[in-house]
């Protein structure tokens, strides 16, 4: 059975993400540092919250050592959903895009190309304004993942 994942972290779609989970019968599992406040959603039957304590990746890690083949980790991490494609499992932004194997490493790598950058002093550009649009092509892809995994 798919197990959906949330890297809670900063994920603007939670809410979204546990209302699609739960209309498809679906485990839900929220991951997310100690600073964060999770009661509100720990009460929701379905939803499993995991807090982990501060520190670099912590929770990335959390979320791949119980990943099963063909769960659904949503994330906005590069790293992550690499580490989640290498588990089988079906990575997704809160964007809608999904993450696949066949552009991944291109991605990890012009995200280690940009650190290097900012590393020397340079600037890159941030992600754009987080758009209605940007949830609504989310809720539609993260339904059809839990669809074709049901």
């Amino acid at each position: 059975m798919t197990t959906l994942f949330i890297d809670a972290d900063a994920c603007p779609v939670t809410r979204d993400a546990l209302g699609v989970a739960r209309t498809h019968g679906v485990r839900a599992v929220l991951v997310g540092n100690e600073a964060q406040s999770f009661g509100r959603y720990s009460t929701r039957g379905g939803v499993e919250v995991v807090q982990v304590p501060h520190g670099r990746d912590a929770a990335d890690f959390a979320i791949v050592e119980r990943l099963q083949p063909g769960d659904v980790v949503v994330t906005q991490d590069t790293g992550l959903a690499a580490m989640a494609l290498g588990r089988g499992a079906r990575p997704l932004s809160p964007r809608g895009r999904v993450f696949s194997l066949a552009t991944i490493d291109a991605e990890l790598a012009l995200r280690h190309e940009e650190r290097r950058h900012r590393r020397a002093g340079g600037r890159t550009r941030g992600p754009s304004a987080f758009e209605e649009e940007d949830r609504e092509r989310f809720v539609q892809a993260l339904a059809r993942m839990l669809r074709a995994g049901a």
